[in-house]
């Protein structure tokens, strides 16, 4: 998968190729390019801001540096072009395993009181909030869509089971995990994860997901959620 960053601050992106996702670039199992928008400006200043026509606080980013920097790196409109926005649909685990699946993602990152609406209906595909709160910009949305995304790419992660069983893959919270040392501070890891009995321990992983999902998150279960805990627990 590529994915294309369009932002005025391009240093915040560091994070990105560090960990996970820094070694699926260096493995070219990920492409990940970030673009200064400042640096398609036309404005003698390379300015890429002004004020609000009808007033207001803040300033507006304009459109001709965005709309020339989406030109130049998806010039045919290849990429699923992405707005992150407060009033974009919510990032879910659903709606990464969605993103996951397309080959190209371009990524635009507002800033100050947002963007010119025209640039958005120009070039954008849809909008995705990463959450019912406001962030000074668009850089730390993109990151967590691209790390979220990453992690559905083909040999980013040593074991395809650690997407399957994760929190949110079935629609539950992830159960507890234990490694060693047996005991620590009084605390031992629970006798079922010791048995090697491999059904038992799927099953135990399944209850704990069921209770911490119940007191949690009820509403991912939804009509779930009423009934008896050991219902849950051979649901499957």
């Amino acid at each position: 998968m590529k994915i294309d960053i369009l932002t005025l601050f391009p240093d915040m992106f560091a994070p990105l190729f560090q960990s996970i996702t820094g070694r699926a670039v260096e493995a070219e199992k990920l492409e990940l390019r970030v673009t200064d928008i400042r640096s398609f400006s036309q404005n003698k200043h390379k300015k890429t801001d002004d004020y609000p026509f009808g007033g207001g606080a803040g300033m507006v980013m304009t459109c001709q540096p965005i709309y020339d920097a989406v030109q130049a790196v998806d010039p045919e409109h290849r990429a699923r072009r992405i707005y992150l926005s407060p009033k974009g649909r919510t990032l879910c685990q659903d709606v990464v395993r969605e993103l996951a699946g397309y080959d190209r993602l371009l990524l635009l990152c507002g800033h100050y009181e947002g963007v010119d609406q025209r640039v958005l209906d120009l070039c954008m595909d849809e909008e995705i909030s990463i959450g019912d709160y406001v962030l000074t910009g668009g850089e730390l949305p993109a990151m967590v869509l691209c790390d979220a995304v990453a992690r559905f790419q083909p040999e980013v992660l040593h074991s395809a089971d650690s997407v399957a069983e994760e929190s949110f893959s079935e629609g539950l919270l992830e159960y507890p995990h234990y490694t060693r040392p047996e005991e620590f501070m009084g605390l031992r890891v629970p006798e079922v994860l010791l048995s090697g009995h491999h059904a038992n321990i799927a099953k135990w992983r399944r209850e704990q997901a069921l209770r911490i999902t119940r007191e949690r998150r009820p509403d991912l279960l939804g009509p779930e959620a009423a009934s008896p805990p050991g219902r849950h627990a051979h649901s499957d």
